[in-house]
């Protein structure tokens, strides 16, 4: 009779133990509460106060410079150009040469990659998604990111 018993206390006991456990979990997993702010804002404001800013001009955007080891190197650029080749080629960020489809950028923040030579290349980014234009024809839009990656 004992020994039911204790089987009874002993389950009683790990049911409570794995309710308890249980609403700890889901009380978690909200990952938010009312005075914080979005991921994707903090991700913002951080890549902007770690980035060099450069340049003069009404309209702002992020360049993102990722070499073929994965380092990044954001900038903070600020233009009164009309494309962003403009704005980066102004200020000494991106140089190449004219080519069929615009301009065919070899060298980005001082690193010169060449596919020729390489078999490597700077892939152009707009917000992350890669580009369907060539960066001396993309438009420059209020508080996008830009990237050049070696790809």
């Amino acid at each position: 009779m004992q020994m039911k018993n204790k089987k009874k206390r002993l389950s009683l006991i790990l049911c409570t133990m794995l309710t308890v456990a249980m609403a700890f979990t889901t009380t978690g997993c909200n990952g938010s509460t009312k005075n914080e702010t979005p991921a994707t804002d903090t991700a913002a404001v951080s890549a902007a106060a770690d980035s060099t800013v450069m340049g003069e001009g009404s309209t702002s955007f992020l360049f993102t410079v990722v070499d073929q080891d994965g380092n990044e190197t954001p900038f903070e650029i600020h233009t009164d150009k009309e494309t962003v080749g403009e704005a980066l080629s102004e200020l000494g960020l991106i140089d190449g040469e004219e080519g069929e489809y615009g301009l065919y950028v070899k060298t980005v923040n001082g690193v010169t990659v060449d596919y020729d030579t390489d078999g490597k290349y700077w892939a152009f980014y707009v917000n992350g998604e890669y580009a369907a234009t060539s960066v001396d024809t993309t438009p420059i839009t209020a508080d996008a990111s830009y990237s050049f990656k070696v790809e």
